[in-house]
């Protein structure tokens, strides 16, 4: 075994995003001299990305070496852990489609990325240029680890332990771990005295226990005082709020109801469901502040901010190396040393969660050490939080299958189990939507699917 691993960055035109992740697998002891391969497809972009890692690599005096690769075989041959992270058609064209096509037919949406008709497209989009990272990876690193960025994950992950049983993989999100410290903010308790459990599908996680520790070393359970906070009007905060458009109102609502608080933010969970984003009903927008065309209006600034960012990098000023709290080196540090960590990871269920369906992708602690990724069993969950999940991994499944059996039948059937597009339009609108989509995305898609 070599003294570094090599790491391979499959999309690391995506330059900030990048420089998040490889700085953070820099700044650790173990990891600081690691053969960092950098792909994509862009060469200007792969161009910048390569200035910004050798910059940090001489800014930490370490004795990473980095290189870059056009060609994904190339870029994973001998890999010890590979990195994914790249959107399939990006912005324009396919996310302007995905919102601007299904609003003709009085479908509304906020991010799109995960579930309903947009999740599907993206997911029809993005999960055979996976399959395609699997297959060369079964050639050329079969022992790698695979850590997954890609949306939509549950989808994703789903997909790749479906055909590629053999392939180590995690799927990783940061929706758990930012909305524990969102919490703690919220409630002014320092994240140093929080514990908690979380488990259930990416984006549908649940806080099955969120306390905080007393002096006696005992836990206060603080779902009481989050309960009494929305009751009271006090939470949610403005602190929990990433900006006018966006505020946690959704979660609260959805605590209030079913018990419990989920991890993705409320512009995710408004369109995951039939209650909130409804035709004529826009006082429901107003009452919950759900920030509709968030996610293009999202990529118009980050696009923006891309730019910017990338022209200071790769300039003369002095780059800053901050740590991020995305789980990859931790759990690149963890398999290479050995030194167990706790990560939340999507995996396939088997057995991990007893109410959801064995195979399906779900979002449960892991535990990380040179035996790899190790979920923990959680069991039962809340039969309403369960149902909820459901009528998600309903969609998934039959777009797994569409992917699996190269049937577009089951795209139609995905679409039509969708809660939101179900609740929005009748069955000849569903159908005629999938029509227009496959046909505007063309090529972006699977052939099969065209």
């Amino acid at each position: 075994m070599n003294k570094y691993p090599k790491i391979t960055f499959i999309g690391a035109g995506s330059t900030v995003f990048m420089k998040n992740i490889i700085g953070d697998i820099l700044q650790r002891n173990a990891l600081s001299g690691a053969e960092v391969a950098l792909m994509d497809i862009d060469p200007v972009r792969l161009r910048e990305s390569e200035t910004v890692a050798n910059r940090m690599v001489g800014k930490l005096g370490v004795d990473a070496c980095i290189s870059t690769h056009l060609v994904q075989k190339e870029a994973l041959e001998g890999a010890d852990f590979v990195i994914v992270a790249f959107q399939v058609g990006g912005y324009d064209p396919c996310t302007i489609t995905d919102f601007e096509i299904p609003k003709e037919f009085g479908l509304r949406q906020t991010i799109a990325d995960t579930l309903g008709i947009g999740g599907i497209m993206r997911g029809l989009r993005t999960v055979p240029h996976l399959w395609s990272v699997c297959e060369d990876m079964l050639e050329v690193c079969p022992e790698a680890l695979l850590l997954q960025y890609v949306n939509p994950m549950a989808i994703n992950t789903w997909a790749i332990a479906r055909k590629y049983p053999a392939i180590k993989q995690v799927g990783l999100c940061h929706s758990v771990q930012h909305t524990a410290e969102l919490l703690a903010k919220e409630l002014d308790i320092p994240m140093s005295k929080i514990r908690y459990r979380c488990a259930g599908i990416n984006h549908q996680a649940f806080f099955l226990k969120y306390e905080e520790r007393q002096e006696d070393g005992s836990y206060r359970d603080l779902y009481p005082q989050l309960q009494k906070g929305y009751a009271d009007g006090v939470l949610p905060r403005a602190i929990s709020q990433e900006s006018e458009r966006c505020q946690n109102i959704v979660r609260y609502e959805m605590m209030k109801r079913t018990g419990y608080y989920v991890t993705e933010s409320s512009e995710h969970f408004a369109e995951y469901t039939p209650w909130f984003i409804k035709e004529g009903r826009d006082d429901l927008i107003k009452k919950f502040a759900i920030p509709l065309d968030e996610y293009p209006m999202r990529c118009i600034e980050q696009i923006e901010n891309w730019k910017k960012e990338s022209a200071e990098l790769q300039g003369a000023a002095e780059i800053e190396i901050r740590k991020s709290d995305e789980y990859a080196s931790e759990i690149i540090n963890a398999a290479w040393t050995g030194v167990p960590t706790v990560i939340y990871g999507n995996v396939a269920n088997t057995g991990l969660i007893t109410s959801l369906p064995d195979g399906c992708a779900v979002e449960v602690p892991c535990l990380v050490d040179h035996n790899g990724i190790q979920p923990i069993y959680i069991g039962e969950l809340p039969p309403q939080l369960a149902a909820i999940m459901r009528s998600s991994i309903n969609v998934q499944s039959l777009v797994v299958e569409a992917l699996m059996t190269e049937n577009p039948e089951h795209i139609y059937h995905a679409a039509m189990m969708d809660p939101h597009t179900g609740a929005e339009l009748d069955l000849d609108q569903i159908w005629a939507l999938v029509d227009r989509l496959r046909e505007a995305h063309g090529d972006w898609l699977p052939q099969w699917a065209q």
